[in-house]
């Protein structure tokens, strides 16, 4: 289901939950929502429509995949650079990393580590920045 895009800056800076396998329906809505808002988003975290719980779906190019329960295990190559959010007014400047490693459940709760690069890395970082309550 499509949900509304939580503007709340108070709740966006609490830290999320782990996730269960309880919250798989979390994962359709963030799903669906994404697909409603792909002209102005490439990304999107559980809290970004309400839900404190470790969930992100990322657009990657063909598909946009669910990660549950991420954690970014390396990063290298650092770098400045200016990102926008659904959940904000304009851009801020911001540090992220060329090459990141995350590990992950999928949607079938199967465990990964997987590695990205470029701007499905960005894309990443800034969405498990949401679950930790930074806000750009």
């Amino acid at each position: 289901m499509v949900k509304p895009i939580m503007k709340d800056v108070f709740f966006l800076q609490q830290k999320s939950e782990p996730a269960t396998k309880a919250d798989e329906q979390v994962v359709q809505d963030l799903l669906d929502t994404l697909k409603a808002n792909e002209a102005g988003c490439v990304g999107m975290a559980a809290n970004m429509i309400g839900v404190k719980k470790r969930i992100i779906v990322v657009n990657v190019g063909f598909m946009n995949i669910p990660m549950i329960n991420p954690m970014i295990v390396k990063k290298s190559g650092a770098y400045e650079t200016e990102e926008g959010c659904l959940s904000l007014v304009g851009v801020r400047k911001t540090t992220r990393y060329r090459e990141i490693e995350v590990e992950f459940w999928d949607a079938s709760w199967k465990k990964q580590r997987q590695k990205y690069s470029g701007w499905i890395a960005q894309i990443i970082q800034h969405e498990c920045d949401h679950l930790d309550g930074i806000i750009i």
